[in-house]
């Protein structure tokens, strides 16, 4: 995982592992840095990608985290950063004609995301 520094003014959630490419989410996360908290929402809302659920999970979490532990007004907060990194890789086997087997690779990824005011 990227090693990030907070400033005094922000707070941060991670997901991890979860079973999704970290290509496939940053494609996503790009669209919503720099953005409020609540015009990210009705974004993510709207996107047609699957990643988009577990973004939704974190970046409630990250909120949760700024009203809760800092007192935050949910009203002001922005997105900071927003990053995916890869996680393990799962390996599978698919067997095929012959005798053969294909592996089968199943990526996973780190959801990261600072909010703050």
């Amino acid at each position: 995982m990227s090693k990030t520094l907070l400033q005094e003014n922000e707070t941060m959630a991670v997901a991890r592992y979860v079973r999704m490419g970290p290509n496939k989410v940053r494609r996503v996360l790009r669209q919503i840095t720099g953005k409020s908290y609540s015009e990210a929402l009705l974004l993510l809302e709207f996107l047609p990608y699957k990643s988009c659920d577990p973004i939704i999970k974190v970046l409630r979490s990250a909120v949760a985290n700024a009203k809760n532990n800092l007192g935050y007004d949910t009203t002001k907060l922005v997105i900071k950063k927003a990053f995916a990194d890869q996680g393990p890789v799962m390996k599978r086997f698919r067997p095929r004609a012959q005798g053969r087997a294909y592996r089968i690779l199943k990526p996973t990824s780190h959801i990261t995301i600072v909010v703050g005011s």
